[in-house]
């Protein structure tokens, strides 16, 4: 969470910035792009321009194993995923202290295999370039463009990486090296059959099951997890909330990877309300089944996540607790869908070093100081927007471009429905 961006004059090629020319006889293109989940979805916009400036060249991601298989079939933007082996730096975060092994012979064996598709372009979307930019430049590209930090050697065409910037305003500055201009500011995903199918089989061994199409009773997701503990809003704080969503009408779900279970489980075993207005997802939903969940939505509230990210990108309305430096790099854009909640807390609630300025080895909820009713407020605002925006009954639904079909769990509009806290 602390600022790692880097000042002053960078060594070699001047940067070519944002207008750059089109390259020439493109068919194949590489995009490096590692890490989880919300890095992949904060991307999504770069690889769009990408596909509108060079409609007919093949879109290769080179990235981690399961992106291949949730982008199949969903996205018009990357026709091929390459799973990357274990790269320090690249694949593997330098600091890990439990990632598996960088190969050597796995690694030149990528390389060569790389390097014989003949790449016309090479993207590096994946940090400040130290390590990333020299692992693009063996790929062998016609042209390499990228982010580079005063340490990192200089690709072909390059743009400053600042820390303190959107994410992805960031990677559509990287497309806009190569001429590709954004088409959208925002990331989307369409949603697709086998998500509400996933999402369906998910529900149905709760007590939603049966009920989840209950116009009365529109679904909210909460999502205590996050991979940095200083992001996590506290467990008693979700309970509280979830309590006060039930009292107010609506179903809540909990939802969390196999290893935040024990997030989920603290929030269902404080909060007040049980089956069958709180039921806890945990462990249970693929990428897959959490879009088709989100989708459905009338509000996804979420710390700053991977999910959250998702969440917005299939069109669910959402309410992100964020801890105000975060909010610069991965809020949202707009706030006609979307909510951000901010704590404005620089200093370590432990040992009270400035966190914008210095690291400390502490890992506190940063996030703790937003109070239960700023987001119960907020959360229970969205969901009466979203519902008036199924009470209209227009063509256009409340994610603005998403079939209403695609959004197969939102509950029709009633009598009893969930209004303003």
């Amino acid at each position: 969470m602390s600022a790692v961006g880097e000042s002053g004059a960078l060594p070699g090629a001047e940067p070519v910035g944002v207008g750059g020319p089109l390259v020439p006889d493109v068919t194949r293109i590489a995009v490096l792009r590692g890490g989880g989940l919300g890095d992949l979805v904060f991307a999504l916009p770069a690889l769009e321009a990408l596909r509108g400036a060079y409609p007919a060249a093949e879109v290769v991601l080179l990235g981690p194993a399961w992106a291949g298989s949730f982008l199949a079939g969903r996205s018009g933007t990357v026709d091929r995923v390459v799973p990357l082996p274990p790269v320090r730096g690249v694949s593997v975060h330098p600091d890990a202290q439990d990632a598996p092994p960088e190969d050597p012979g796995a690694v030149e064996d990528f390389v060569a295999r790389m390097r014989a598709e003949r790449f016309d372009l090479a993207l590096q979307l994946h940090g400040g370039g130290r390590h990333s930019n020299p692992f693009v430049a063996r790929l062998g590209a016609r042209v390499t463009a990228g982010l580079r930090t005063a340490d990192a050697a200089p690709l072909d065409r390059w743009t400053r990486y600042v820390y303190w910037q959107s994410e992805v305003a960031r990677f559509l500055e990287v497309a806009g090296l190569v001429g590709a201009r954004p088409l959208r500011l925002e990331p989307r995903l369409p949603l697709l059959a086998r998500d509400v199918a996933a999402a369906e089989a998910a529900l149905r061994r709760t007590p939603l099951g049966e009920a989840r199409r209950d116009g009365a009773r529109p679904l909210v997701a909460l999502h205590p997890g996050a991979g940095d503990p200083r992001r996590r809003w506290p467990a008693p704080s979700f309970a509280a909330l979830a309590d006060r969503l039930v009292e107010a009408g609506a179903r809540v779900v909990l939802t969390a990877t196999a290893e935040e279970q024990a997030l989920t489980a603290e929030v269902a075993a404080v909060a007040r309300r049980g089956p069958p207005g709180l039921v806890d997802l945990a462990g249970r939903c693929s990428l897959d089944a959490l879009a088709g969940l989100f989708a459905g939505c009338a509000c996804v509230v979420s710390n700053d996540s991977g999910p959250l990210h998702l969440a917005a990108a299939v069109g669910a309305p959402t309410v992100g607790i964020y801890w105000c430096g975060n909010l610069i790099n991965a809020g949202p854009a707009s706030r006609g869908l979307h909510r951000a909640l901010l704590s404005w807390r620089l200093d370590c609630p432990v040992c009270g070093v400035d966190c914008t300025r210095a690291t400390c080895p502490h890992k506190p909820s940063f996030v703790a100081d937003v109070t239960v009713d700023e987001v119960a407020t907020a959360a229970l605002d969205v969901v009466a927007g979203t519902r008036r925006a199924a009470t209209a009954g227009g063509d256009e639904p409340a994610s603005g471009d998403q079939p209403a079909v695609e959004r197969a769990f939102l509950p029709a509009a009633s009598a009893g429905t969930v209004g303003r806290g």
